[in-house]
């Protein structure tokens, strides 16, 4: 079956149209990584711990992404902190916060914290003594 030009452009121009359409209101809202940045730093200013922040934020990133998979837990704290790093004016005193992410300590760093008296407890992150994985789905 032969189809005519008037019919073919009208597809080309409705294909067109369409996906203008996608991209304009993707581009009209934040990010799915802004928004969970939003709300990881706007929870951990607020006084929330790290995990209560972190699944809050987890969930909109991993429920909220465009594509046809589940981000992980790894690549979602990875989409936090480059939220923030690209734009710090727009998260406050966050930074201080990203290190959680990845098993980093959240207690405010003083001169106390490194005295000499100070124990270590010879693991990084204290994950690996409860024998539980940070990120699991």
């Amino acid at each position: 079956m032969r189809r005519s030009a008037p019919t073919l452009a009208l597809c080309a121009l409705g294909l067109i149209g369409s996906l203008a359409g996608v991209s304009a209101s993707a581009m009209a809202g934040e990010t799915t990584e802004e928004k969970g940045a939003k709300i990881y730093c706007f929870m951990r200013a607020s006084g929330n711990n790290h995990s209560v922040s972190w699944n809050a934020s987890y969930a909109v990133i991993k429920r909220q992404g465009n594509g046809m998979f589940k981000t992980s837990p790894e690549h979602a704290s990875v989409m936090i902190t480059e939220a923030v790093v690209q734009d710090p004016g727009n998260f406050p005193d966050c930074g201080q916060y990203l290190g959680d992410l990845f098993g980093g300590n959240s207690k405010k760093s003083t001169s106390e914290s490194f005295s000499p008296t100070a124990q270590n407890s010879g693991s990084i992150n204290n994950f690996d003594e409860q024998g539980s994985d940070r990120y699991t789905y």
